[in-house]
Order: C-alpha cells, then sequence, then structure tokens
C-alpha cells in the first residue's frame, strides 16, 4: 500500500477516535436520562435500555482508547444484567435486587472519567499492523508464454522430461546442473519460480537456499522435488523457506498446479466481510481497518435488514455483534444457519460480552469464533483472514473441479442463476457459452489419459489467462466447459469466444516427441433472447450441436428464434 493510503487510512481512524470523544458528554447524559426515568417511573424497559446503553459504550469506548471508562461501563453493565436476571424471576413492580444508590454513584464515577484517555488498552488503535500492497484488479491479455523458471538438478533425462512439461504450460525455464551456476544465474536474473531438487552433486539444495535467502535472495516462491520423502526432509525444506515439495518420480501434473498457484501474478478476488453492528461508529471503524488490510465491507447497522446484503454481496465472512436491538446475534446466527446458502459461511461473534457460559452459547449456535471487545487491529486482521482463507479452501473443494480449478457443473448453474437474476434487476445481457474440444476421444485413444488430462488443462488455464475477472468459468465434465459472460450481449460474445477459440488453436500440444494441436467448437445463448435457465442451457446446447455439424472449430450464436 502506498505511504499516502497509510497515512489516510490513520487520519480515518483518528478522526473517528476524536468525534468518539467528542460524543461522549451526549452518551453519558442519555445514559443518565433513562437511569433518572427508570428511578422516577421503575419501567423494566427503561432498565433494560440502560444495559443497552452501557454494552455499547463499554465495547465502544476501550476500542477508541478510553480504557477505564470502557471498564467501568462493563462493571455497571455486568451489575444491571444479574440484576435484569433476578428481575425476570419477581413480580412486576418489585426491586429488592437494585441498591439505586450504589447504582448513581457508579454512574458518577463514570461521568467523571470522560475525559480520562489512555494508552495502555488502545483497541484497535493500538501497534496498528502494516497495510498490504494493493495490486490491480484488472486483467491484462498477456501471451501464454510468460513465466520464466530457474530449475535445478542434474539427472539429464528428467531435465529433458521437465522442460517439454512445464513448457507445454506456457513457461519459459532455465535449466541448471549444478548449485554453483544457479547461484551465478540468480545474479543475472530474477526467475518467478524454482524448483531445487535436495540432492546435487556439489552439495545440499536445501542448505543452498537457505543461504540464499539469509543473503536477501532468491526470493521467489521455490519447489523442492526430493527422493526422500520423509517428514524430516519436508521440515527442512520448509525452514529453508520452501514453499512446496514433491517427491520423486515426479507427478507432473500436481507440479504444474504448483506452479500455477505459486507464481499467479493476478491479484487474488478480495475477502468480503459482512459487519453487522448497531453502532455506527464502530462498524464503521472496523471497516476502515478491513479495507486497510485488502478487504472488502458492507455495514448492516439493524439486523433484520440482513438478508438483502447477505445475498447481494456474497460475503465470505459475517462479523457480528451479540447484543442488538430487535434480535440477538446468536438468535441472527441461527436464522442464517437455517438456509443451506449460508450453512457454511463463518460467523464471528464481536461483542463486549464476557459470559462464557454466553459465548459458548454462541460459538453452539451458528458462531465459528468469539472475539471480545476491545479488540486489537492485528488481531480481528488475523483472525478473519484465517477464518476467510479456510472457508475458502473447504468451499473451493465442495465447488470445484479438482483437475483444472474452475467451477464445478453444480456451481456453474448456480451462478448462472445468480448472473441471470441480477442481469433481469439491471436490464443488461448476459451470455452463456458451451464449449467442447473437437475429436476430444482420439487424443486418449492415441496419446493416453495423461495427455488427454494436459489438454483439458491447457484450455482452462487459457479461459482463466484471457476473461475477464468478473466472468466465469467452469467444467461440465470430460472435455465440456461453460462460460458465462455477464453484461455481455451476442456479438461481442461472438468476438469473445472466437479470439479465445483461435489462440486455443495455436497452442502446440506434446506425447513424447509429437507434437499436435487441437481445437473447440462453442454455442452461445444470450439473455434477454433466452429468458430462463433451462432456455439459455437448451439454446446453447444446440448451437453447439450446430457449430460440431457445421465442421467443428468454430463458435455459433443461438438465434432468439429458438427460445422456449
Amino acid at each position: 500500500m502506498q505511504k499516502s493510503d497509510r497515512e489516510r487510512i490513520t487520519k480515518e481512524l483518528e478522526s473517528r477516535q476524536q468525534a468518539f470523544g467528542e460524543q461522549l458528554p451526549i452518551r453519558l447524559e442519555e445514559i443518565a436520562a433513562t437511569w433518572r426515568g427508570w428511578s422516577k417511573e421503575g419501567k423494566k424497559s427503561d432498565l433494560v435500555a440502560l444495559h443497552g446503553l452501557l454494552h455499547n459504550l463499554a465495547g465502544a469506548a476501550g476500542t477508541f482508547g478510553f480504557g477505564e471508562l470502557g471498564e467501568k461501563a462493563r462493571a455497571i453493565e455486568v451489575q444491571l444484567k444479574t440484576i435484569l436476571e433476578a428481575e425476570n424471576t419477581r413480580p412486576s413492580g418489585t426491586h429488592d435486587s437494585i441498591d439505586p444508590d450504589e447504582i448513581e454513584g457508579q454512574l458518577i464515577e463514570l461521568n467523571a472519567l470522560i475525559n480520562v484517555k489512555d494508552g495502555s488498552d488502545a483497541g484497535l488503535f493500538q501497534n496498528p499492523p502494516p497495510l498490504p500492497h494493493q495490486a490491480s484488479n484488472q486483467k491484462q491479455e498477456k501471451p501464454l508464454t510468460q513465466k520464466r523458471l530457474f530449475a535445478v538438478l542434474s539427472d539429464p533425462a528428467q531435465q529433458k522430461e521437465l522442460a517439454i512439461q512445464v513448457g507445454h504450460y506456457g513457461y519459459e525455464i532455465a535449466i541448471f546442473d549444478h548449485l554453483e551456476a544457479f547461484t551465478q544465474g540468480l545474479k543475472e536474473s530474477s526467475p518467478d519460480g524454482i524448483i531445487l531438487d535436495v540432492e546435487m552433486p556439489d552439495g545440499n539444495g536445501i542448505d543452498a537456499l537457505a543461504a540464499l535467502r539469509r543473503e536477501n535472495r532468491a526470493g521467489c516462491p521455490t519447489i523442492f522435488i526430493s527422493n526422500q520423502d520423509n517428514l524430516k526432509t519436508r521440515l527442512a525444506t520448509v525452514a529453508a523457506g520452501g514453499a512446496a515439495f514433491c517427491p520423486k518420480p515426479l507427478d507432473y501434473s500436481y507440479l504444474i498446479d504448483l506452479l500455477d498457484d505459486l507464481t499467479d501474478d493476478l491479484p487474488p478476488e478480495s475477502p468480503r466481510v459482512l459487519i453487522i453492528e448497531d453502532s455506527a461508529s464502530l462498524a464503521e471503524v472496523y471497516a476502515i481497518i478491513l479495507r486497510g488490510a485488502g478487504m472488502e465491507t458492507q455495514q448492516v447497522l439493524n439486523p433484520l435488514e440482513t438478508m438483502e446484503p447477505l445475498e447481494s454481496f456474497q460475503p465470505d465472512l459475517i462479523l457480528m455483534d451479540i447484543h442488538m436491538p430487535h434480535c440477538s446475534g446468536i438468535q441472527l446466527a441461527a436464522a442464517i444457519r437455517q438456509q443451506k446458502d449460508f450453512d457454511s459461511i463463518p460467523i464471528v461473534y464481536l461483542s463486549g460480552e464476557t459470559d462464557p457460559g454466553k459465548q459458548r452459547e454462541a460459538v453452539a449456535q451458528g458462531g465459528d469464533e468469539f472475539l471480545t471487545k476491545p479488540i486489537q487491529a492485528v488481531q480481528l486482521i488475523s483472525s478473519v483472514k484465517a477464518r476467510i482463507k479456510r472457508y475458502r479452501k473447504l468451499r473451493s473443494m465442495m465447488v470445484r473441479d479438482s483437475m483444472t480449478g474452475l467451477y464445478n457443473h453444480a456451481r456453474c448453474k448456480e451462478l448462472m442463476a445468480f448472473e441471470l437474476e441480477r442481469a433481469k434487476r439491471e436490464k443488461s445481457p448476459v451470455a452463456f457459452a458451451m464449449l467442447d474440444i473437437d475429436k476430444f476421444k482420439s487424443v486418449n485413444d492415441t496419446y493416453g489419459h495423461p495427455t488427454g488430462d494436459r489438454v483439458i488443462k491447457s484450455l482452462a488455464r487459457l479461459l482463466k489467462q484471457r476473461l475477464r475477472k468478473t466472468d466465469i468459468v467452469g467444467r461440465f465434465g470430460g472435455e465440456e466447459f461453460a462460460v458465462i459472460l455477464p453484461k455481455t450481449g451476442g456479438k461481442r460474445a461472438l468476438e469473445i469466444m472466437n479470439k479465445l477459440r483461435e489462440a486455443f488453436g495455436l497452442i502446440e500440444h506434446q506425447h513424447e516427441e509429437t507434437l499436435f494441436k487441437k481445437t473447440f467448437s462453442c454455442g452461445i445463448a444470450v439473455y434477454p433472447d433466452f429468458n430462463d435457465i433451462k432456455a439459455l442451457s437448451k439454446g446453447s446446447d444446440e448451437a453447439l450441436y450446430t457449430a460440431k455439424n457445421g465442421g467443428r472449430n468454430r463458435v455459433v450464436k443461438a438465434a432468439s428464434s429458438s427460445r422456449n
């Protein structure tokens, strides 16, 4: 992140902190007025409101650096909570458990702390974390040969096979048969990734990388390969700074997957966090901190208005308070979990609730973690990131094809339904394309299934590289793929898919010493020519059938007259 961005975020936080301090007299007067109202009329509703005001103050004060004020508010809140629980078992109008003079005295002490701001408990403002570099979100069309690798291994046969395999997927590779030559090569240029054999004739690859890292060299991802597939070796590669490990004999499909993941310079989709918090000032502070860490946020101040942003924003995590008006966070989490679309989304409670029983109940009702206010920025960010990372990994296993990493058939259908509904709301087009690799069976029959798998992967990589971030790519099964192009009409969809068809036709695939090329056929159906999922699917299938019968290696758009 730029220094100016860091300074801007710091100023935003300082501004929120100052605004909170300026609003304290108003907050405390509201608390005092509510107390006076209860003292005069004895309404339980005033006592409940007083507890809520103190709960909010306790959580916010610690966060904004008023540690003593927060502790005093928390102490009174806990006392009122005990009183309220006792009141629930007493006849209406009796208040034997309340000592008005004691509460009055504590409120006076609370008011005396209004200007006491300390640095010992500055919550989110204590030790702000380093803010990340934000990569551009704009994809550029690049040639397939764009990544440069250094490979360090001494076996000539393995060198040749490695060069063929990674070259097939668009990597340029420089091979070194000695560690000394590899070290010299690093002085002359910096690769995007390194494949390093542990057992080299002039030394140990693990020791070599560790030494280079100590000199702040070889900073790119390194994949170790070795005949020694045991925990001791794996731990040593991790300690040296290795990013991954591949045992011999090499599984090239797995190795290519690692290279794709580790050298991908396209920015990952920003984590999305839905903040449900009735305190607008706290919600905004959490949003500022999380945005500064590279996340997208949306705030909900009324828990009863949760569903619309939950469906439209599609968050990776929900951050919510427990004590809110209209319904509790525990009740809201249970209601969210009743819906299959959101039954696995992480819910992290961020609350001033200190009762272990309540915390256990909150987690039991659908929560994943309980964080207590006030909280430091570092802890908030690390907890949220860890939960999102795990959620995305598990989600990916459920919705993505294991070979290509593209969305699977079921998820494509769900996303198509989502994009179609959005297109209808926004009155914009959306194109649905079906692709099929031409005469693919002959690849498997002639060269074998491993080669066929590489052809499938090459098309998957091409689609991911050349399409927009907003486009959706899936594998329907076998050699069949689906592409969803939001806000794209028929003419533009034809242009996009034809460019992809031409690019794929130029790729050379290899089996041993044999080079060959493949093509694909494509059928496109577009909303509003086809106005539901069934019609779009049938229209694209019919157009694909037409392309196949028309000689293959072509893209056909379904005419609106074929609409169902």
